[in-house]
């Protein structure tokens, strides 16, 4: 039996070779687990949360029992109920905090960019961020609006007495939370790093090292949201085009930083806005593209792997993901029809998905088998496939999950 040094290297030479559309020794497997080891250890989604330990503890249970081919790190995402805490975070509802204490963090859109907002933003985006958007998202935080503007203090004739501000009470409770937040945010982040070094010693590869989005979905995500964003569409679409440009290179160098911190090439870039149902192609071609693929041109000529996560029905959208660099891109495919994925990326770009996470919660393990048979008989012979869900497993039936790991494993050697 191979030592976890060997396995460790078996797993990651198998992802790459899917990646550079060979044919790995069998069809790999990590699907994305969400909350689902801490409902197989026993806990709530809120005690995990907020306890680093048994986070630690059902992850690496999970690891164990299911042996995925790459492993998942669920600090970042997952295990910050303290940092939000902190902050009071206006984005996100999580499990006690507007949601029940067994249920997963739900997304709040907001506009916290206003419409007469954009000059500010583009002309002067740290000034924004600082005395703008952090105080409305990080409601502990309301307070830096007070704060004067820090492009205006050069010299003792007018930037002497900007740290008067800080005089005020609530400018220095709201510089209490940013304290408590960092305290808790080394917490955590102390807690994956110790994880992450375990995977490694169990032989388990990071499934990613870095995170970006595409700057369209930056700017409707966290920014505008998506009623702004499709009245922008009409109303001042320079504007947007103007923003995504300032945004493109944030949203490169976050991936790079990251990775370079991280040591792992793997970038996780979830679709958001891009499919059919969203805007038409031409609006795609104008506003989505051509910074979309800017960012995964530049992290391929960094010698990073995007991993790009297409949720939603992006057929439309095929043709024009095909032109990127040869072997170096992931596709993770949800909502589109596999098979026309299959056509597209022939020869371009290794495809993952895209068992429905319907079948997994509702379906029977014969459902499954079913289901894993209908798509692994389309991708697998090819090569350069990566069998997964079309979205996280938090939900699935347990008996569910044995199916599909099983049947992955039996069937996909080549």
């Amino acid at each position: 039996m191979a030592d976890n040094t060997q396995l460790y290297a078996e797993r990651q030479k198998r992802f790459l070779d899917c990646v550079a559309l060979r044919k790995p020794d069998r069809v790999p497997i990590f699907p994305l687990a969400d909350y689902l080891p801490a409902r197989l250890g026993g806990y709530t989604i809120k005690e995990v949360m907020y306890d680093h330990q048994a986070m630690t503890d059902t992850w690496l249970e999970y690891h164990k029992k299911y042996q995925p081919d790459m492993s998942q790190n669920p600090f970042r995402l997952r295990g910050f109920g303290a940092v939000l805490d902190a902050f009071d975070f206006q984005h996100l509802k999580w499990s006690g905090h507007g949601v029940p204490d067994d249920m997963a963090y739900q997304f709040v859109e907001l506009e916290l960019l206003k419409p007469g907002e954009y000059d500010h933003f583009i002309n002067d985006m740290t000034d924004f961020m600082i005395r703008r958007y952090i105080p409305r998202v990080c409601k502990s935080l309301a307070a830096f609006e007070k704060l004067p503007p820090f492009n205006a203090q050069f010299s003792y004739f007018w930037g002497l007495y900007w740290p008067t501000a800080f005089l005020d009470p609530e400018v220095m409770k709201a510089v209490e939370a940013v304290h408590a937040a960092a305290a808790a945010g080394a917490k955590t982040l102390a807690a994956g790093r110790a994880l992450e070094k375990q995977y490694v010693e169990l032989g388990f590869p990071p499934s990613s090292g870095g995170y970006t989005q595409a700057p369209f979905d930056t700017l409707s995500d966290v920014l505008r949201g998506t009623k702004g964003l499709m009245l922008d569409m009409r109303r001042c679409p320079d504007k947007i085009i103007a923003a995504c440009e300032k945004l493109l290179p944030i949203m490169i160098n976050s991936a790079l930083g990251a990775a370079k911190a991280s040591g792992c090439p793997i970038v996780f870039i979830p679709l958001h806005k891009c499919m059919n149902s969203f805007m038409s192609q031409q609006q795609f071609e104008r506003f989505y593209w051509p910074h979309f693929q800017e960012l995964l041109q530049e992290l391929c000529r960094n010698d990073l792997i995007p991993w790009v996560l297409v949720e939603g029905n992006c057929d439309d959208r095929l043709n024009s993901f095909r032109n990127v660099p040869e072997g170096k891109i992931v596709w993770h495919i949800e909502g589109s029809n596999l098979r026309k994925a299959k056509e597209a990326f022939k020869g371009i770009s290794c495809i993952r998905g895209n068992l429905p996470v319907s079948v997994l919660v509702m379906g029977t393990p014969d459902d499954v088998r079913a289901e894993c048979k209908k798509i692994m008989d389309l991708m697998k012979e090819d090569g350069g496939f990566i069998f997964d869900t079309g979205v996280s497993i938090g939900d699935a039936q347990v008996p569910n999950i044995d199916a599909m790991f099983e049947y992955v494993r039996e069937h996909g050697v080549y």
